[in-house]
């Protein structure tokens, strides 16, 4: 039986009066990859910078509707404590320049103040980097800064930083854009097995890698939902001629 973990309902947001999400509902199922995709300005981005509300950081940005994480409304809660539940991956890597890999992992903690002895610390950091499947290849590096590392490294680092939080959920904004081949390849793979004990939500253009790797899969276009649904149903049965378009190549 599929669970529901986030819900949007007549879902809006606006950059100033320019209205970038149009009337968004849709369900977001636990221990599942979902997929957002669609062209370029299409309100992708924005809807998952909403599920963790970073859009409300920039001057002039609001919203309306709801977006519920189990039964609590995001937009009740300190958005500290919504961002410890879910986590975000950028585009470009992006660790902290000045800390360790160590500390990178852990910093979470040390920037809300979380006093925890260093087995506490030594457990998250191994146990977060085990699951970013970055240990090996960093243990006896753990004192070097994040930087040190490759891109598709640095990019596995940012992602046992976010999952050090414990986080139910995990956005990944085009985190695989900025690299070569073979590290999405590795992200890829790292993702199936996340999602054993995370829900992921990726944002991509590259249909493929929406084929590869998703559930399920959402199309937007122009700020609206057009279409939501099994990612094999999405790709080999479209039910709206505009994601066909798109699928097929023929704008975007």
């Amino acid at each position: 039986m599929e669970s529901t973990v986030l819900t949007a309902i007549n879902f809006n947001a606006y950059f100033g009066t320019n209205q970038v999400l149009k009337n968004i509902s849709l369900d977001i199922y636990k221990n599942q990859i979902t997929a957002v995709m669609g062209p370029s300005g299409c309100g992708k981005t924005t809807f998952i910078r909403c599920i963790n509300r970073m859009h409300e950081v920039t001057p002039g940005a609001t919203v309306d509707g709801k977006i519920f994480l189990h039964e609590q409304d995001i937009y009740a809660m300190y958005p500290t404590e919504l961002r410890r539940r879910i986590g975000m991956v950028f585009q470009r890597p992006n660790p902290f320049p000045s800390m360790s890999i160590y500390d990178n992992v852990i910093a979470g903690y040390l920037l809300n103040g979380v006093g925890m002895t260093k087995s506490d610390k030594d457990e998250i950091v191994q146990s977060s980097l085990e699951r970013a499947a970055l240990w090996n290849e960093v243990k006896d590096s753990l004192h070097k800064k994040g930087t040190f590392l490759s891109g598709g490294q640095q990019q596995r680092l940012c992602i046992a930083r976010a999952i050090a939080m414990k986080p139910e959920i995990l956005l990944l904004d085009e985190a695989t854009s900025a690299l070569d081949p073979i590290s999405t390849s590795s992200i890829e793979d790292l993702l199936f097995e996340l999602k054993d004990n995370y829900t992921i939500i990726i944002v991509t253009h590259n249909m493929q890698q929406a084929g590869r790797v998703s559930d399920r899969t959402a199309f937007f276009y122009l700020g609206e939902l057009i279409e939501y649904d099994y990612t094999k149903d999405i790709f080999t049965s479209p039910k709206d001629t505009r994601t066909q378009n798109y699928i097929t190549g023929r704008f975007g």
